[in-house]
């Protein structure tokens, strides 16, 4: 009897443990699922500006920042658990900082002048950023806590759009130190910063490849805004979209294979894509309004983007497999809601 007792105990023991082995890796998975499929965006329902995140099929749709100020510019990091975010809620712009679920809302910059555009280091250790505490725009970085602000950029002219290398070792931006908009590169400590388009035209902004190796901008040095694409060093720039209209807007796949682009060349802005080569340009969508701000899915199967289809400037959040087949409109509301985001 006693041997029998304890081979049934020995059973629910091994039992409960793979049991309870596989229960939490189903969480594990689910909380995965989850974690791969949020959407966050901008909305004006509120009558402000305000972030809200939702499902990517458009369900659980909620407002994340809800003041009565404006709330804009939401990057998530690295590791989706906190959102960089600017708000105009103590008077002027400040970089804030909350989690993902819109708890915890911090202001980092916190002073007098205009900081905005954040942007993640790929390790989520530090932000970039732009403020004009100093006169003028120039680009600064911050530890992810708002602490050790330092200064990267110095010049008489303005410097935007800080966009960190994969790798976290280089930032690219935008510069009006030659008094037309050119890219520039330098260290992430600010150092070796080195103009790579030079020329007497508009060049803006720069988008690195997933592999470090190359860089998007859109130029207007052709006579209209175009798609271009040069080596990280500024060599072999090579023209990818041509013709009357202006291409805009360029977004690498994650995987680098291919980009997502804006272009009015049909006579009203859709969404393209074509091979990172420029080849194979195909057209994803065909509406009568506006459809703008494509972002792809992390696995790069599916594509984000706003549209005004029914022509009324009430913008509203698709998304559409990378085909451009599938299209599902996932917010409807009288009010406009922009620039999506896939959440890390």
């Amino acid at each position: 009897m006693k041997k029998k007792l304890l081979i049934l105990v020995l059973f629910l023991l091994i039992f409960g443990i793979i049991y309870s082995s596989q229960k939490k890796e189903k969480i594990s998975a689910e909380k995965q699922q989850i974690k791969k499929n949020i959407i966050v965006f901008i909305s004006y329902r509120d009558e402000n500006y305000e972030i809200y995140s939702m499902n990517e099929d458009g369900t659980n749709q909620k407002n994340l920042t809800n003041n009565t100020m404006d709330d804009s510019s939401p990057v998530c990091s690295p590791d989706g658990n906190k959102i960089a975010f600017v708000s105009d809620r103590d008077g002027n712009e400040e970089i804030y900082i909350m989690k993902l679920d819109g708890s915890n809302q911090i202001n980092l910059t916190n002073n007098i002048n205009i900081d905005n555009s954040p942007l993640w280091a790929p390790d989520g250790t530090k932000i970039a950023f732009v403020s004009d505490r100093d006169g003028n725009e120039e680009i600064y970085v911050m530890k992810s806590d708002g602490s050790s602000q330092t200064r990267l950029t110095n010049n008489k002219s303005y410097d935007r759009n800080p966009v960190w290398s994969p790798d976290g070792s280089k930032i690219a931006f935008v510069s009006d130190t030659d008094r037309n908009e050119e890219i520039y590169v330098m260290k992430a400590d600010g150092s070796s910063q080195i103009n790579l388009t030079n020329n007497i035209y508009k060049d803006s902004p720069a988008l690195w490849s997933p592999d470090c190796s190359k860089i998007l901008f859109v130029s207007n040095r052709d006579g209209n805004e175009e798609i271009y694409v040069m080596k990280v060093d500024g060599s072999s720039q090579i023209r990818l979209t041509n013709n009357k209209n202006y291409d805009i807007n360029p977004v690498w796949s994650p995987d680098g294979t291919k980009i997502a682009f804006v272009s009015d060349r049909d006579g009203n802005e859709e969404i393209y894509v074509m091979k990172a080569d420029g080849s194979e340009q195909k057209k994803l969508t065909d509406n009568t309004g506006d459809d703008r701000s494509p972002a792809w899915s992390l696995d790069g199967a599916k594509i984000v983007f706003v549209s005004d289809k029914e022509r009324d400037g009430n913008y509203e959040i698709y998304v559409m497999k990378a085909d451009g087949s599938n299209k599902k409109q996932l917010t409807n509301n009288t009010a406009i809601d922009l620039f999506p985001e896939w959440k890390p």
